[in-house]
């Protein structure tokens, strides 16, 4: 069965993710550089799911057909039998994702006479723009008391289908802006790229949930607590900062309150210690952690002031942490860290790291790595800003490389 999924800001870590939780041996087709359209064997949950990626907007299935036109007769007997609600009353919208120019009027003005010829009450919901936000789709219902149809332009045609989940940007904001324990000048790690990272880090990791997760730079706690929303049961933190420590139990609390669910699901409430991440080997079983998702320390977010002596402390401060989490990690285990990017007169300045005994892994599957609008740094990762920021983040995947 095909499913389309509506990719986030960077298309280039979203589709990774995806690839990361569904396979990278699917196939997967790129429209536009907006939509990611997976074949998959079996009937998504797509509303559990979406609550678990951080990186796709809309979740939907797509019909058998692939037509030539959009008008009404074309699709009327796969809205009849696959999109309309057998409700009394309807409120559906149309959203396009295509370069032609598309003029919804007529086709929702055809929706809207045929629902109404079958003796329904309807609402067609409008947007400014061809497509419409999770915003406008969640708050009006189209989901649970209507329908969202959507149209993809592809080479040849057009693809329909319907939207079956979209992301809870609500939850998302609060576990952002809501939770009681914030450090704004060390920066804030966004809920969902923490999503974002730790699926990108399990992939291809069996009974991933069990396995045991640790964040060495936990700062607030945003990681550790969106992999316990995400269900995995054994998970470690640690920092050189009381003030982080402090931060990030007040904020596990505060998410064990929220999702009172989670009691039962986790095995022991997360683990977390005030330790250097540089003398981190002495705290931990040699080899005994399977992943490890972090955001170290990026220099200071305003008034950088010499990019070049900040860059060289935080390399410094990388490269021994890496040499330690290197000796705590299992062989093949995983590694998804942020490194900064200096953005300073329009010239990006990475940081310069050895990462002797590991391996970079390029995040996307294969069919995807050669699409021009999924792009990736010289050295095959991900970066993640936008235009005006001074401090852009490099989401690099490393792999433990096997002893010799």
């Amino acid at each position: 069965m095909k499913y389309f999924f509506e990719l986030g800001n960077n298309p280039s870590l979203s589709s990774a993710e995806i690839a990361a939780i569904f396979g990278m041996d699917k196939q997967y087709q790129l429209i536009g550089g907006k939509i990611l359209i997976a074949d998959l064997p079996s009937m998504l949950d797509a509303k559990s799911i979406i609550k678990k990626i951080g990186g796709t907007i809309k979740i939907g299935v797509l019909f058998e057909i692939k037509i030539k036109n959009t008008d009404l007769e074309s699709i009327l007997p796969f809205l009849e039998d696959s999109i309309i609600n057998k409700t009394e009353k309807i409120c559906f919208g149309i959203s396009y994702y295509g370069r032609k120019k598309f003029n919804s009027k007529y086709l929702g003005m055809d929706i809207k006479s045929l629902l109404k010829e079958r003796g329904n009450n309807c609402r067609w919901v409008c947007g400014k723009e061809n497509i419409l936000s999770s915003v406008i789709v969640e708050q009006n219902k189209l989901i649970n008391k209507g329908f969202e149809l959507i149209i993809i332009e592809v080479e040849d045609g057009f693809l329909f289908g319907k939207t079956l989940a979209v992301q809870p940007f609500k939850e998302l904001s609060a576990r952002d802006y809501g939770r009681p324990a914030r450090d704004d000048h060390s920066g804030m790690l966004p809920p969902k790229l923490a999503q974002i990272m730790i699926n990108i880090a399990s992939k291809g990791i069996n009974n991933s949930l069990e396995i045991k997760l640790l964040d060495p730079f936990c700062g607030s706690g945003t990681i550790i607590t969106e992999a316990m929303i995400m269900g995995y049961k054994n998970i470690l933190g640690s920092d050189l900062s009381a003030r982080a420590v402090t931060d990030t139990k007040n904020n596990i609390s505060w998410i064990l309150r929220r999702f009172s669910n989670l009691n039962d699901l986790i095995k022991n409430e997360p683990d977390i210690r005030q330790i250097d991440s540089k003398k981190i080997a002495a705290s931990f079983q040699r080899e005994s952690i399977s992943l490890i998702v972090t955001e170290p320390y990026l220099g200071p977010q305003r008034g950088l002031g010499d990019i070049f002596a900040v860059k060289k402390e935080l390399e410094n401060l990388y490269q021994e942490s890496l040499k330690q989490l290197n000796q705590i990690l299992k062989t093949n285990g995983r590694v998804v860290i942020i490194f900064p990017i200096f953005n300073q007169k329009q010239k990006m300045h990475f940081v310069n790291i050895d990462l002797s005994g590991f391996k970079i892994v390029n995040p996307l599957p294969c069919m995807l790595q050669k699409e021009k609008t999924l792009k990736l740094s010289f050295r095959q990762t991900i970066v993640y800003g936008r235009e005006g920021q001074r401090v852009w983040r490099e989401i690099v995947t490393l792999e433990k490389c096997q002893p010799y």
